[in-house]
């Protein structure tokens, strides 16, 4: 992430950009606070969604501090608990044979297909489970297709071992980047640990839209987004 925080800052300045924003989902949202670090001069503020690690525990959380979770706190840190016991062996393998997985991804469209609507199938916010009630089916196998036609399973697998395998950022102090923080209802990010290490200025929780929330619920994203950059021309 360290390495795409670089590229997107030179990129900028080749542009002629001295003034932008950034705003990324995923490792977007560790990418996004990174270039926000790195090109604090330039970066008016930074606004996430999907945000996970830095606005995640590690570990158990300390029973006295579990006491004044709020009921939606209390809901994210169990989704983030079944996440971790049920939902983390794509991030295992990645992260540690992303090679192995790449021959198998790269040679078959259903392998690659059913890799990708695994993760729609668990992280999209639907009343009945099915991912096609909160992005439709032409959305998805277009995502997928953008794995297919190019070939970059692989390289995407990568991205995980490449962020694990990295010298550790420990230590840094907390960023003073304005952060805005768009939270729907799939998502884990707990206020308290996000503030740690970011300057955050923008919170909004919703009671919609889960972690794709571009493909789910791309007006509420684009209002909170204008909502948080307006406050900073």
């Amino acid at each position: 992430m360290q390495r795409v925080a670089e590229a997107w800052k030179t990129l900028m300045a080749r542009l002629g950009y001295d003034r932008y924003g950034a705003q990324g989902g995923d490792f977007g949202a560790l990418i996004s606070p990174a270039l926000g670090r790195i090109d604090s001069d330039h970066v008016v503020g930074v606004h996430l969604n999907a945000a996970t690690v830095g606005f995640i525990p590690w570990g158990e959380v300390d029973p006295g501090e579990l006491a004044t979770f709020t009921d939606v706190e209390k809901g994210r840190l169990e989704r983030l608990q079944h996440f971790m016991q049920e939902g983390n062996a794509y991030f295992q393998i990645q992260a540690t044979r992303p090679q192995t997985l790449a021959y198998g991804l790269a040679d078959s469209p259903v392998g690659q297909l059913a890799w990708i609507v695994d993760k729609f199938s668990a992280w999209t916010h639907t009343a009945t489970g099915i991912p096609e009630d909160a992005v439709s089916r032409d959305d998805m196998l277009t995502n997928v297709m953008l794995y297919w036609l190019t070939g970059t399973a692989g390289s995407a697998a990568r991205l995980y071992y490449e962020n694990m395998h990295m010298a550790p950022a420990w230590g840094q102090p907390p960023a003073t980047t304005p952060t805005g923080v768009a939270a729907f209802a799939e998502d884990i990010a707990i206020r308290r640990y996000g503030e740690q290490s970011n300057n955050i200025v923008h919170w909004t929780d919703f009671g919609e839209g889960g972690h794709f929330a571009a493909m789910e619920a791309p007006e509420l994203l684009i209002g909170d987004i204008r909502k948080f950059f307006g406050g900073l021309r």
